[in-house]
This record gives structure tokens, sequence and C-alpha cells, in this order.
């Protein structure tokens, strides 16, 4: 396949690619990088686009009108994996197959693209670092989750060593990365808590070659884990490991998203409750629950008398993750799977969307009080750069980590405690934490925790002197030189 290199009026700027793995988690976070290369700091921005599988979601958004002229998308040739994966394989696994396969062009591209400065990749890429070393091309990983994730992940092949007879989930005490808060076990994310699987055999591979990187790009900020920055830098652990050097250039959020005659009726909802009135519950690109736990939320949510913006899908029973593939192209019927009349019950303070809603648009509204969240990384950012505390509903993936960081150090989420033995939160409990974070005194002392970071997220994002922005600045100059 040929592929363009930069115009010519564009080869003094340096030109950098930029490589996601599937999935909205992923996409989102690099498209924002690009965005920033290309807009902020004078870079010419190739986003490779891995098309097999593609979500109607993710086909959507990297054909949005509104992208840089200096950053193109380039859809790379696809790969037929249908007889490597099935609805059935994990994530990862899935993933990482879907990865291998269509990033056998990837020499090609790069040559036609006329060898590029850099590319960037996300952590589930690593394939491209044989390609790109042959290429003499350094590789920069970004981290999509959080810097804590980042931590675990360089310490996991020590750990991994250390550890000979057990699972990690059965060890006795929380795992003390180094220089940083402990991991309770059951805390640990899917692809670590069975090392004999498929699964944790990608992960350990993909987070063992991060040393080979050139950088690291961490989609966080100081202001909101300095605790695990400062071990970066200052542990000798990552000094002797040893770690790339690390930039943090977050929070890297969705700015703006189409707005749907849907959207436009959820926000027109929105303008007429009260100011931090509004419970939204949304569970990422990918989440659902079980017909049990709907049903719970359902009346939880009619108990609290709370005002809420709901988006449903329809019930799974036995994957959280059922839509990670399919965001964008499912569709449901509420009245199939919530309790009889409760759409007409909460008519006058719910508002239920079907699948999908504006979130930013959402979050940035005045009216909304709560984030009730799967706290994936990318949706953790985007309510904290808006200044909104959370319900922490973690559901599969590093989300159980990313949601006791948030209620317990960061100060700034609620969560929701499960019946013992059965799984589900009952319509209870859910009542309960939904009327204390938009009511009680302790959802006032997050609502104000989360206005804080939402300041300290802008000033780091400042071309005056913010640290994030210096950050991406600085690397950008040195492609520029170099």
């Amino acid at each position: 396949m040929a592929v363009a290199a930069p115009p010519q009026s564009e080869t003094m700027q340096p030109h950098v690619a930029v490589l996601s793995s599937p999935g909205m988690g992923h996409i989102i976070p690099l498209l924002e990088l690009a965005k920033r290369l290309a807009t902020d700091h004078g870079c010419h921005v190739s986003f490779l686009n891995i098309t097999a599988e593609a979500s109607a979601a993710q086909t959507q958004l990297l054909r949005a009108p509104d992208l840089p002229p200096n950053l193109h998308v380039i859809d790379l040739p696809e790969a037929d994996v249908s007889a490597l994966v099935s609805s059935e394989t994990p994530i990862l696994t899935r993933l990482s197959i879907i990865v291998r396969e269509n990033l056998r062009c990837l020499k090609t591209v790069l040559l036609d693209l006329g060898k590029p400065k850099a590319l960037v990749i996300d952590l589930f890429c690593t394939q491209a670092f044989e390609v790109c070393e042959e290429l003499s091309i350094p590789v920069y990983s970004f981290c999509t989750p959080s810097a804590a994730l980042f931590t675990f992940s360089l310490y996991l092949p020590t750990l991994d060593r250390d550890v000979v007879d057990s699972e990690f989930v059965d060890l006795p005490e929380p795992i003390r990365v180094p220089g940083c808060s402990p991991i309770r076990p059951e805390d640990l994310l899917d692809q670590v808590r069975n090392r004999k699987s498929e699964e944790y055999e990608w992960f350990f591979l993909h987070v063992s070659r991060l040393p080979l990187a050139a950088g690291v790009f961490l989609n966080t900020w100081e202001e909101l884990e300095p605790v695990t920055l400062r071990a970066i830098r200052e542990n000798p652990f990552y000094h002797q490991r040893p770690a790339p050097p690390v930039y943090p250039v977050g929070p890297l959020v969705k700015v703006t998203e189409p707005i749907t005659e849907s959207d436009a009726e959820c926000l027109t909802w929105l303008d007429n409750q009260p100011p931090d009135s509004v419970v939204f519950v949304a569970l990422g690109s990918g989440g659902t629950l079980s017909t049990a736990q709907v049903t719970e939320v359902a009346w939880g949510l009619e108990l609290s008398g709370q005002r809420f913006i709901w988006v449903v899908r329809a019930p799974t029973e036995a994957d959280p993750s059922a839509t990670f593939f399919n965001v964008g192209g499912e569709a449901n019927d509420p009245k199939a799977f919530l309790p009889d009349g409760f759409l007409e019950r909460t008519k006058e303070v719910g508002h239920v969307v079907v699948s999908w809603a504006p979130q930013v648009a959402v979050l940035r509204h005045p009216s909304t009080g709560a984030f009730w969240s799967h706290c994936g990384w990318n949706s953790t950012l985007e309510s904290m750069t808006h200044g909104v505390p959370m319900i922490a509903w973690p559901l599969y993936a590093e989300q159980r980590m990313n949601a006791t960081v948030l209620a317990e150090d960061v100060g700034v989420a609620v969560k929701p405690v499960a019946d013992p033995g059965k799984g589900v939160v009952a319509r209870e409990e859910v009542k309960r934490v939904v009327s204390l974070v938009i009511k009680g005194e302790e959802g006032k002392a997050m609502r104000h925790r989360a206005r804080q970071l939402k300041e300290s997220a802008a000033k780091a994002l400042g071309c005056d002197g913010g640290s994030s922005y210096d950050s991406l600045s600085r690397l950008a100059n040195d492609w520029r030189v170099n």
C-alpha cells in the first residue's frame, strides 16, 4: 500500500506517527495527543488507524471534519482476523491478535511516510518496537491508564519473579509497588489475576517491553497523582530497571463531540434542572450490567428521589465489557429490561438515554452534580477536568484500582458496597450513595476537591508555563532539531 509522505510545505514540521490499538479508551487519548502535537507544537501527524473490527464510534471519531489540517488519518489495510478471534475471546487477547495481524504492513507504511521522526504507540502495540528498531525510528509509549498502573507494570516482572507459588490475588498482604500506594490483591486488574491465562501472557509481554521505549507519555498531571510521579522521579527502583523518560502530558480528553438530535434533547432536559442536582449514570464505551444489577440500580435511583440521566444498555450476564468492540452500534429497548413502570414513575426527575450520551457536554453542564462511572481512565479524567465528583462503579480491566485511588487517595469518589456473597449492589445502597454525593456533607467535600483538580488540570495544560504543556513542548522541540 502506498502512503503519501507529508507535502513539501509541511516538511519543516517534525513528522510524527501515532498508532493506537482498537477501542475508544485507547483511540480517544492518542487522538487528543495527535491534535495537541498538530495544533500547539507545530508537528505534522499521521494517525495510523487499525480498521479491523473497528466500532461505529471509532469510525465516526476518526472521520470528524474538524481535525487539524496537519493531522492525517491513514487507514491501515485490514487483515482478516475472523479465524483467530471471536466474540468469546477476552479483550486483551483479542486486541493483541488484531494488532499483531494488522501491523504486518507497518514497515511499508512507515517507509511510504518517509520515516517519521518518531512513532507513538499505546501499551498494546508493542510489536512496533521490532519494526522501528530496523528502521531506526524511536518509539514512544503512551500509557493510556493511570501513572499508578504504569508503575505497577514496571514492577510486574519483579513481582512475577518473586512470587512463585501463588496467584497475586491470593497474597495475604497488599502489593507494595516501590514508592507508591499499596494495591490490595482484590483491586488488581483482570489481566493479572490468573497467571496461567493467555490474558496474563499478553499483558506481561507488552509491559515487559516498556523499557524499550524512548519515552513514555502519561495521561496525568502532578496534582492528580503526586505520590506516583514523585516515585518515578526519585525511587531507586525505577532508575535501576531502568524506566524510560516519563512525560506527564495530561489530562488529554475529548474537548468537543458531535451533538445529535437525541443528545440535544438530553442537554435541553439538563437545562431545566437546578445546579449540581443531577447524577449522570454512564458506564463507558464498553460497560454493561447484569439483569439483576440493572433492576437494583433502577429501584435505587427511584428510591433516592434524586434527578438522574441514565445511559442504559441491554444487560448481559457474563461479560461486563460486552460492548467494547461494538460501541455506537448497539441498540436496545429499555422497556424490555427496566422494571415495569419505572420510566413512567420517574419521568419528572429522570431522563433515560439509550446506549450513548454526549458525555463531555453532560459533565460540563452546571446541572450535573455527580458522575456514576465505571472509572475508566478517560472518564475519570473527564470528570476531574469538569470538577464533578464520582460514584465509583468499576467493571473490568484496571478500573478497581482506579476506583480505590479516587475514593481513598484523591478523595473525589464514593464506592458502593455489594451485598456479601451476591456480587450485586442492592437498591438501598444505591439510594445511599446517590443521596450522599448529591446532598450529603461528604458529597460537598468531594465536589470541592474535584473543583480544585479542575483548576489544576487547566493550569497544567496552559501554554504559559503549564507542566503538561511544557513537557510535550520540550519533546516536540527535540524532534524538531534532531
